[in-house]
């Protein structure tokens, strides 16, 4: 199955995260179309797969972070790979964090992985003084803003994600400044 999982992706990249086709998927991988659904009960189920898999990737691209010991060097860093592992991959980054296909929602196993790299970013923001729950959804949207502005504007380049650290800085500063009585 991974490497159908790694056959969707290749044509997805090609043909765009919709433009994938079971018909088109089953002649990558040399079968014909009724032999995908040995795998894969719908289209869905292979976007599902897909959804898992991309997050898996994402957890093994984190895991192998040497994290510095100062939190908020930690976030950064940990911000900056994410950065970099949604800009590498634009049909993974739509499959992932966009959810461009209607009807499409990741099951609760495929799910637990996205869950579990948001549990870790979030255990990294509590570690640098960002507890307020509000705060913590605000570094998420400016990290998710300034991905989709690079994808969009300027795929390549660095024009908004350079100022990944300074937001970061000026977010934890805020957000232990409003917890400071």
């Amino acid at each position: 199955m991974a490497s159908i999982v790694a056959r969707a992706w290749e044509l997805a990249r090609s043909e765009g995260i919709g433009g994938i086709t079971l018909r088109a998927l089953a002649r990558q991988v040399g079968m014909r179309q009724p032999s995908l659904y040995e795998y894969f009960d719908s289209k869905n189920a292979l976007y599902d797969a897909m959804f898992a898999d991309g997050n898996r990737q994402l957890l093994e691209r984190l895991d192998g972070l040497d994290l510095p010991e100062d939190p908020r060097q930690a976030v950064k860093l940990f911000m900056r790979t994410l950065a970099e592992f949604v800009l590498e991959d634009g049909a993974r980054h739509q499959l992932l964090f966009q959810r461009p296909i209607p009807g499409f929602e990741p099951s609760p196993a495929s799910f637990a992985h996205a869950e579990e790299f948001l549990a870790r970013g979030v255990d990294l923001l509590h570690a640098a003084g960002v507890r307020d729950p509000g705060d913590v959804d605000c570094v998420v949207a400016v990290v998710a803003g300034l991905v989709d502005a690079q994808a969009s504007n300027d795929p390549g380049g660095d024009r908004w994600t350079h100022h990944l650290d300074r937001l970061i800085d000026l977010h934890i500063d805020h957000a232990q400044q409003r917890s400071t009585p």
